[in-house]
């Protein structure tokens, strides 16, 4: 049994709680957990809500937190570099109740940077919003005459200070990451964050995709100060992918991608972000649901 809060946050699952575990941390998608049994761990438990403009919506979208959590676990192993994994699925199914292992992690407790580490390698969403106005993204500029879904000459470091649940997250300068954690940790994260961007760009062009653009969160061990990569890595909710081959067709679907984009779009044409978001149609959550499912056959077959 889960126990919600107003805007359908789950406060803990009562199964968890049996088992020791209890309840710290709702965001908007992970729910976290400690016990006494392991200090130092924090289990992380991938629900199956979906959000979009800073709301939680209704329904969720089912399975969708197995496939965000196992997708996580294969990049993991593939990007080279420290994460906070200390156990998953099926290390976990013994210890679990039934339906969690496959949507949780256990990983080392981390002193976490309060940084979007946001890498783009194409001219999209918000950052061709800015474009337009301005020929730059989040303040660097870029060359002139570049198109919506355009490949940026190389992929650019653009920061975001990470908000609390339910406000937008707020871009940020380099300038600024160095006020927040030093100069030598911003640098640090920067130059990791273009690094596993492009390695797992490479590994996203072998298999008929693109990498449009993606964000990641780090934190540094408590013991060692060394930086660790966290949360989710390069899952549906966290980065931006293409189909390679429609994209380079061209057309008005070239840009469609294996995320939530589906619910935005349904979302901007019948809901004017006042008040409560409206309820999602069985067909807008079956096919956000294929498409999500879509990418991690085509990622890890």
């Amino acid at each position: 049994m889960v126990i919600t809060q107003p805007g359908g946050v789950p406060r803990g699952d009562t199964r968890l709680e049996a088992l020791g575990w209890t309840h710290v941390y709702s965001g908007k998608v992970r729910d976290l957990y400690e016990t006494a049994s392991a200090p130092g761990r924090v289990l992380v438990v991938a629900s199956d809500r979906v959000s979009a403009f800073d709301h939680i919506l209704e329904p969720g979208v089912p399975g969708k937190g197995a496939l965000l959590t196992q997708l996580s676990l294969w990049w993991f192993g593939r990007l080279g570099m420290r994460n906070h994994l200390a156990a998953a699925h099926p290390s976990l199914a013994s210890h679990l109740p039934p339906g969690l292992a496959e949507r949780s992690m256990l990983v080392h407790e981390l002193h976490m940077h309060p940084i979007e580490a946001v890498v783009r390698g194409y001219l999209v969403g918000s950052g061709w919003l800015e474009y337009q106005a301005l020929q730059s993204v989040c303040g660097i500029p870029l060359p002139a005459g570049l198109s919506n879904g355009d490949r940026l000459p190389e992929p650019i470091y653009t920061p975001a200070f990470k908000a609390a649940l339910g406000e937008h997250d707020e871009n940020i300068s380099f300038e600024r990451t160095v006020e927040l954690v030093g100069a030598e940790k911003a640098t640090e994260i920067r130059d990791a964050s273009l690094r596993v961007f492009a390695t797992a760009s490479a590994i996203a062009d072998e298999r008929g995709l693109i990498l449009a653009d993606t964000k990641f969160e780090f934190g540094d061990d408590p013991e060692s100060g060394e930086l660790t990569l966290a949360d989710e890595v390069l899952t549906s909710d966290s980065s931006r992918y293409w189909d390679a081959a429609t994209y380079a067709a061209g057309g008005i679907d070239r840009l469609d991608s294996f995320d939530k984009q589906i619910v935005r779009n349904w979302l901007s044409a019948n809901w004017n972000r006042v008040g409560t978001p409206p309820s999602l149609p069985d067909d807008i959550v079956e096919r956000t649901a294929a498409r999500y499912e879509e990418l991690i056959e085509r990622l890890t077959s």
